[in-house]
């Protein structure tokens, strides 16, 4: 618009409005008034300031986004205080006399004082007016306002000329005529007025035929007015003119405003409604991300309803275990939306429609069976679907005669629609919120299991030790561990925990402690076991158990003692062959009938030069890859044959490596925990 060319900022325009009207004061108070040059530049001034402070004041109220019925009521307020100064001037002002700016200076600095107040108010009712035509609009109309602006200038500055040749006034009555007929059609765009609410339209009714009435009355004073006749036109003619252009817009706008908030009227409900309803659903959306609890979700969905639809209570049933039970209800008892909630999940029609309507005798044959204390005279219900199955109903009923329409129908299926969104969001941030804990806790129990194994393993002369741990994802109960029973007595000790997560975590925590207090005590690893049996017995659940291999080792011998209590075989790696070697046991907790005790042995062998011992818990031979197949015993001992003459950490390495590449295209499911001990003393003198 060309009015924004100039590209001067709110700042710019007020500080150069208030210097063209101080120069212009300065001249009016100094110069002739009938000079030819002194009128030209005045005028020139005058026009400039009358622009900028146009600008100014249009901006200003864009800025701020004023309310339009307040902005109508101050430019009223401001007609009024126009008509009031128009009113009183004949009896303030000497009609006998003529007025001129030099002939006393306190009156007349006093009278420019009151002149520029008045143009300023004449230009904020200009602007408020302006506002209003650029309101809610599609399209760019500044063409159209700015084409009347060049006419309203012409205007004004032809009523200057005429001071000059009184013959050009058929000049000044073109372009006078022109601007109204463009006011005319400016006026005509009015489209704010759709957004307003009924009360608001009511309100703008009165409001507008005051204003016309208003804007009228001053124009028609104008013209024999003194303070207009005898202060105004001389001071300025061009704003002589633009003042009454000013008032005609006024009057033919707000006279047009007035007619388009009366045709309004009739639909002004419907739109009021359409309004709560699309703010409502905004309202619903914003609940969709922000409200967590259900109970809350529910409440707020049926008032929604009920302010909505205007209805008389409302109510919302949620399924739990196969059961709609009431969520929220507002405006009728439990028992009445109980009764006829089982009415309506039973209703034949609504197994395959989404939507149910009861209408008076339809209601009360479908409920004659029960006694309603509330007189409902029609019943809506709608399903809450998640995909693909029903979650729950949205009900809501009136008493009374009006029954429900398409667009009420039409409103409440959305709600459902967004209440069922809404819930099923609430649900899954619960479940987030759920695997979030016991994520947590598994952190947990993954500390835990890191804590109670060895930080390193044991260092001796004839001996080298590898242990290694790898946890699932999921926390299981697997366990190592090692004693320094004497200078050349070693026990070590490998077990697995049946289950997983943080219970797993802390029956492994207590069997730690149980073995390293037995340890100290019993020497025979059979012994160790039976005793730890004993105290599992009582403290596990009847699912849980333990299974574990305990072992001492002689450091100076190679002799090597140990039971198995229902745990993976303890592998002997000796003479290029893998021994699986099983002595009789229970797992541990399984049994406390005295079964326990008969069945495990003890088992000792003679460790020989690089023989190495492996311990080890099933996440090895039970991972699988992507045909479900198992890793196995054969793959396991061909890598520790292949790379026996290794070193126990390198054995370890490849072990994991082998597995690894076998069940790389399937996650682990289980921990996997290795002990390798290798025998590296030259001890034949001791074999026998």
């Amino acid at each position: 618009m060309i009015l924004n060319k100039l590209n001067l900022s709110q700042s710019s325009k007020l500080e150069n409005a208030i210097i063209l009207s101080v120069i212009l004061f300065i001249i009016k108070i100094l110069l002739p008034v009938y000079s030819v040059f002194t009128l030209i530049i005045s005028e020139v001034l005058m026009l400039s300031a009358i622009f900028l402070w146009s600008e100014y004041l249009f901006n200003l109220l864009k800025k701020n986004k004023n309310q339009e019925i307040s902005l109508i009521l101050n430019s009223g307020i401001t007609c009024a205080l126009i008509f009031f100064v128009l009113s009183v001037s004949g009896t303030v002002i000497d009609t006998e006399e003529k007025f001129s700016f030099q002939d006393n200076i306190v009156s007349s600095i006093f009278s420019l004082l009151v002149i520029f107040i008045f143009i300023y108010l004449v230009m904020y009712i200009f602007s408020v007016i302006r506002y209003l035509f650029f309101l809610r609009q599609k399209k760019e109309p500044g063409k159209y306002f700015v084409t009347m602006m060049i006419f309203m200038l012409l205007a004004a500055l032809s009523n200057t000329l005429l001071t000059l040749d009184y013959s050009l006034d058929y000049i000044k009555k073109t372009f006078f005529f022109v601007s109204i007929i463009l006011i005319v059609i400016n006026s005509i765009r009015v489209s704010w007025i759709a957004f307003l609410t009924k009360k608001q339209k009511l309100y703008l009714l009165l409001i507008s035929i005051i204003l016309s009435v208003l804007f009228i009355t001053n124009y028609g004073i104008s013209s024999d007015n003194v303070f207009i006749t005898q202060i105004i036109s001389p001071f300025s003619p061009s704003f002589y003119t633009i003042f009454n252009l000013i008032m005609i817009y006024g009057g033919i706008y707000f006279g047009i405003v007035f007619f388009t908030a009366l045709f309004h009227l009739p639909t002004a409900e419907a739109f009021d409604r359409k309004a709560v309803e699309v703010s409502s659903l905004m309202d619903l959306s914003k609940i969709l991300t922000k409200v967590l609890d259900i109970k809350e979700l529910a409440e707020t969905i049926t008032e929604l309803t009920i302010n909505v639809c205007n209805t008389d209570c409302s109510w919302l049933l949620v399924k739990r275990d196969d059961k709609f039970d009431v969520a929220a209800l507002k405006n009728i008892g439990f028992i009445e939306a109980n009764n006829i909630s089982e009415k309506i999940t039973q209703n034949k029609i609504f197994k395959t429609e989404n939507i149910l309507t009861l209408k008076n005798d339809e209601l009360v044959f479908n409920f004659k069976e029960q006694t309603l204390q509330s007189q409902f005279r029609s019943l809506v219900a709608a399903k809450l679907i998640i995909h693909n199955q029903i979650k729950g109903y949205l009900v809501t009923a009136r008493k009374s005669q009006i029954p429900f329409d398409d667009e009420d129908i039409k409103s409440i299926s959305s709600f459902a629609d967004y209440a069922a969104v809404a819930l099923d969001n609430a649900n899954l941030i619960k479940e987030s919120i759920i695997k979030e804990r016991l994520e947590k806790e598994l952190d947990v129990a993954r500390e835990i299991q890191y804590k109670i194994l060895p930080a390193k393993t044991p260092d001796f002369k004839n001996i080298q030790i590898s242990a290694l741990f790898i946890p699932a994802f999921e926390v299981g109960g697997d366990y190592y561990d090692f004693f320094l029973l004497s200078e050349n007595k070693l026990g070590f000790v490998i077990a697995d925990v049946a289950g997983k997560g943080i219970s797993a975590a802390f029956i492994m925590a207590e069997v730690k402690g149980i073995f390293e207090t037995l340890s100290k005590l019993i020497e025979s690893p059979s012994v160790i076991l039976s005793k730890a049996n004993e105290i599992l017995i009582n403290s596990l659940e009847r699912k849980s158990f333990v299974t574990a291999i305990y072992g001492i080792l002689d450091t100076n011998t190679g002799k090597l003692k140990f039971s198995r209590a229902g745990h993976m075989p303890l592998l002997l790696i000796s003479d290029g062959e893998a021994n699986k070697l099983t002595p009789p046991g229970l797992g541990l907790g399984l049994d406390n009938s005295g079964s326990f005790e008969n069945s495990i042995k003890d088992m000792e062998i003679q460790l020989k030069y690089n023989d190495i011992v492996v311990l080890f818990t099933d996440g090895i031979t039970e991972s699988k890859n992507s045909d479900l197949e198992d890793y196995g015993y054969n793959k396991f001992e061909n890598v520790i044959l292949e790379n026996k003459a290794e070193d126990p950490d390198r054995i370890a390495n490849e072990i994991i490596k082998d597995v690894s590449t076998f069940s790389v295209s399937s996650e682990q499911h289980d921990d996997i925990t290795l002990v390798l001990i290798k025998w590296k003393f030259n001890n034949f003198s001791l074999e026998k």
